[in-house]
């Protein structure tokens, strides 16, 4: 398998991306970040990174995983989490590959982060099942068992409470609501515990930029099962989709 790929990390408020070491999961160049086009339009997320691309790899020979806050089958986004609905059904597998003009591999978000944990962090070597949670603009999972991905679980949409709860317990809740640590902590206890009753996880790891603040929110937490920060932090969107985009190629060799 090559060496470096290009990982590209499409959310809702900020598109990530670097160049990746695949064989270690680690950056391989600096990691930059622009904001998600207003309306997440289609044509316009392409065009971003498209440009960014161009960045990371003048010579334009280097695979590139996109990871998108979607389901994703066969190169099509069935979904749209904080980006515009014209997303639901289309083809972002021919989008990317035409507009930056290579090999792409289009996955789920939260499915590339599990990925680089199962691998590279947190999750490496953990056998049973294995919960990935990203909290951001949204939450997303991704589930493991034995080390295999289960792709596209939206578990982040949970209807608790009457309302799909990462309106409630979603990073961006508590800094829309000015919530305290404590205060947030008291809806991830609800969103974790609801998890654990229904799928009876062996670990719980947990992702997204304010894993990097996990001492402010993690202890305040009581299940049964262990729940971890992940130790590729913010990057592991970028790290999973890159690995996977690499791991294609050398399929279709």
């Amino acid at each position: 398998m090559r060496r470096k790929a290009i990982g590209i990390d499409i959310g809702g408020t900020g598109i990530k991306a670097a160049l990746v070491d695949t064989k270690k999961g680690t950056l391989a160049s600096d990691r930059i970040r622009i904001e998600t086009p207003e309306g997440g339009e289609p044509e316009a997320i392409a065009e971003a990174c498209t440009r960014i691309a161009e960045q990371l790899d003048e010579k334009g020979n280097r695979a590139i995983g996109i990871c998108f806050p979607a389901v994703v089958k066969h190169g099509h986004t069935q979904s749209a989490a904080n980006v515009s609905k014209r997303w639901i059904g289309l083809d972002a597998h021919e989008l990317f590959s035409h507009s930056l003009k290579r090999q792409v591999h289009v996955l789920n978000d939260a499915d590339a982060a599990g990925v680089a944990e199962l691998n590279f962090g947190a999750g490496e070597g953990q056998d049973g099942l294995v919960i990935m949670a990203t909290l951001g603009t949204g939450i997303g999972t991704a589930l493991f068992y034995d080390g295999k991905l289960i792709p596209n679980a939206e578990l982040g949409h949970l209807q608790i409470d009457g309302v799909d709860y990462e309106t409630r317990a979603a990073y961006s809740a508590m800094e829309r609501e000015n919530l305290s640590f404590e205060d947030w902590a008291k809806r991830l206890q609800t969103y974790f515990s609801h998890l654990e009753n229904l799928l009876v996880p062996d670990l719980i790891i947990v992702g997204g930029g304010i894993s990097k603040q996990s001492e402010k929110f993690l202890p305040l937490l009581s299940l049964k099962t262990p729940i971890i920060p992940a130790q590729t932090k913010n990057s592991a969107g970028i790290i999973g989709a890159a690995y996977l985009a690499n791991k294609a190629l050398e399929r279709k060799r």
